[in-house]
């Protein structure tokens, strides 16, 4: 049986943490960003855990898992 492949963008857009969890980071982050407060600009820097619906359609996308 022939190896599965990886989708490559949501290789290079999600990863895998120690426990299973999928994370990703946030958008809204490329331009226009004088006018969001510093309160969100501080939310939008940290990765955040990705949905359990979304995660499931992620893993499939990702059949070897996300660190790669």
């Amino acid at each position: 049986m022939p190896k599965m492949k990886s989708h490559k963008s949501a290789v290079k857009r999600f990863h895998g943490t120690g426990t299973g969890k999928l994370m990703h980071r946030h958008s809204k982050r490329h331009h226009s960003m004088v006018k969001k407060s510093p309160q969100c600009l501080r939310r939008l820097y940290a990765e955040s855990v990705l949905d359990p619906g979304k995660a499931k359609a992620v893993g499939r996308q990702l059949p070897y898992g996300a660190n790669f």
